[in-house]
């Protein structure tokens, strides 16, 4: 029997910045991405998001694309610039009108659109009044829910407030990697980290007083996720333990300190402890705008690290043995974490998970018979999701699954680097041209997972 449930949702998902372009048209105004990229040194190879996939002219063509796979959702995003030139205050017309436009097209084909507000553009011009610094941030955000609620859920009605934390605030305020490219003392980025997830809870409450359909509400956060290297009691523990600690090195990158405000109302104390003085001042009005009633619990998962149980219990990486496969990224290729993430996360904040991403950036190109043959990607997420049915399968309340992503894009710093499509992109021309991969998940998605095998060689 299919353990995936007769409503799962199959999806693929994008980011406006990675497949929009459209830069500088039709009055979209400028945001930190554009400015990041646009900055010698900070992009592979100089890339920009100026054309990226070209989507903001291309809707109709790439709704046939996805509606073609069978998908039942295309998680997407906003761009904010492109609906407020200046983040705030006068509204671009132009730019409602294409998300219009990308919103019918999927529904015409069947496909529910789900919008994620924030995938990483600050406008510019917000930025440069402090940015997620600013303590106006939290009502910033508020304003903006508030016209893409008014506008677009009388068709729309799953939502999710901000992707990845931990990146766009870790990796753009910490380590300067990303857009802005800041690399602030620790007590400015968990300010900023504060002012997000007050941005987060009020937009949640923009949406449940606003949203014209009943919302489905979600928060898409990533962290410090760890399978463990056995399925002792000990190993596991040492994983779950792992998963939700604030590490020392690293210290941006985990969930308990964006989901735990979010989902249980409180900082958890081993990362008050830790971060001690250069924890924000927050009080309980603050807890309570933060943690608002969710639907779902969006997770991003692409690989873990591997842990075992110490002498005292303590969780011990353990690493990969030499020649164990990665990805293009340097990822460590982990099926498991597929399941143990769902397993982990769903027990500890009790909500239903979605998988809003996972796949494969890997080494595409078109073959000599015109077509592109990308069988690592079909053996990876084949791999991803017999553990995700393994999850369904043992009780964890899986809903649906967005594979990342629908096409090849702008990888953020590292370019057109990097390929993670289903659908192949050449740049210049602007060919979408579907892999091998886009045929075999059509497949999937038809049988309802029904197709996957029962049966495994293990990974080496």
């Amino acid at each position: 029997m299919n353990a995936f449930p007769k409503k799962f949702t199959w999806g693929v998902a994008s980011a406006a910045y990675q497949v929009e372009g459209g830069a500088s048209v039709d009055g979209r105004g400028p945001s930190v991405w554009d400015d990041f990229s646009a900055t010698p040194g900070k992009v592979f190879d100089g890339h920009t998001g100026e054309i990226a996939c070209d989507s903001y002219h291309r809707a109709s063509e790439d709704a046939n694309l996805i509606g073609d796979l069978g998908v039942t959702g295309y998680r997407f995003s906003i761009s904010w610039s492109r609906l407020f030139p200046e983040g705030i205050g006068e509204r671009n017309e132009a730019g409602f009108s294409y998300y219009d436009q990308l919103i019918d097209a999927l529904l015409e084909r069947g496909v529910q659109p789900w919008i994620t507000l924030y995938h990483w553009d600050l406008p510019s011009a917000l930025h440069k009044q402090g940015g997620w610094l600013d303590p106006r941030s939290p009502e910033w955000f508020e304003n903006y829910t508030k016209a893409v609620v008014d506008r677009f859920s009388d068709r729309v009605s799953h939502w999710f407030t901000l992707n990845e934390p931990a990146i766009f605030l870790g990796l753009g305020y910490n380590e300067g990697t990303h857009a802005p490219g800041l690399k602030l003392p620790r007590k400015d980025v968990l300010l900023a980290t504060h002012h997000a997830l007050l941005a987060h809870g009020r937009a949640v409450q923009v949406i449940r007083a606003n949203a014209k359909q009943a919302p489905v509400i979600g928060f898409a956060p990533v962290g410090n996720l760890h399978t463990p290297a056995t399925e002792s009691e000990a190993d596991i523990e040492a994983a779950r333990k792992a998963t939700f600690t604030v590490p020392d090195e690293g210290w941006t990158y985990n969930y308990s300190w964006y989901c735990d405000p979010v989902m249980l109302g409180h900082y958890p104390e081993q990362g008050l402890k830790f971060f001690g003085k250069d924890a924000p001042a927050f009080t309980d009005a603050d807890l309570e705008t933060m943690h608002q009633p969710l639907d779902m619990f969006g997770v991003n998962i692409y690989s873990a690290g591997v842990v075992r149980a110490g002498d005292q219990g303590e969780p011990v990486e353990v690493p990969s043995v030499r020649g164990y496969p990665t990805t293009m990224f340097r990822w460590t290729i982990n099926p498991e974490s597929l399941y143990w993430g769902p397993k982990f996360l769903s027990e500890r904040y009790k909500l239903p998970v979605v998988i809003t991403e996972n796949g494969l950036a890997s080494m595409d190109w078109v073959h000599a018979d015109g077509k592109v043959h990308d069988a690592g990607r079909v053996d990876y997420l084949t791999r991803y999701l017999c553990q995700l049915r393994r999850a369904c399968a043992d009780g964890v309340d899986v809903r649906g699954y967005f594979q990342w992503s629908i096409m090849d894009n702008f990888e953020w710093a590292e370019g057109y680097a990097l390929r993670f499509g289903l659908v192949y992109l050449d740049y210049e021309t602007l060919e979408r041209i579907p892999k091998d991969s886009y045929h075999w998940y059509a497949s999937l998605i038809a049988s309802n997972g029904e197709n996957l095998p029962k049966s495994l060689q293990p990974l080496r």
